[in-house]
């Protein structure tokens, strides 16, 4: 990786320590992780490239990085856009996860 180059590809760890490795500008969805990846100051998650979120079960998240590749894949899409599937039991905690990654 080149001096001063961000990586393509930023790690996200659950609560239970499971690693999810996904594309930088899908990550970039969330406004929270962008802010922490890319705002103002010295974040330690920007020098390392990966985000630890304590409250944030491995289920949830990886239905987060699921929706983060679904929101790229759909955006400005001109084919028809198919709806995204979330099951009743985590809908709650799904919306939980979103408003705090501001997605």
């Amino acid at each position: 990786m080149e001096e001063g180059k961000a990586p393509d590809t930023v790690k996200l760890i659950s609560l239970e320590g499971h690693e999810f490795i996904i594309d930088r500008k899908c990550a970039l969805v969330s406004g929270t992780i962008k802010s922490m990846l890319s705002g103002p100051g010295t974040f330690t998650e920007m020098e390392a490239g990966e985000i630890k979120f304590r409250e944030i079960s491995t289920p949830i998240l990886e239905k987060v990085c699921q929706y983060f590749h679904y929101k790229i894949r759909y955006t400005n899409s001109t084919t028809e856009i198919p709806e995204f599937p979330i099951e009743p039991e985590v809908a709650l905690d799904l919306l939980m996860a979103a408003n705090f990654l501001d997605a």
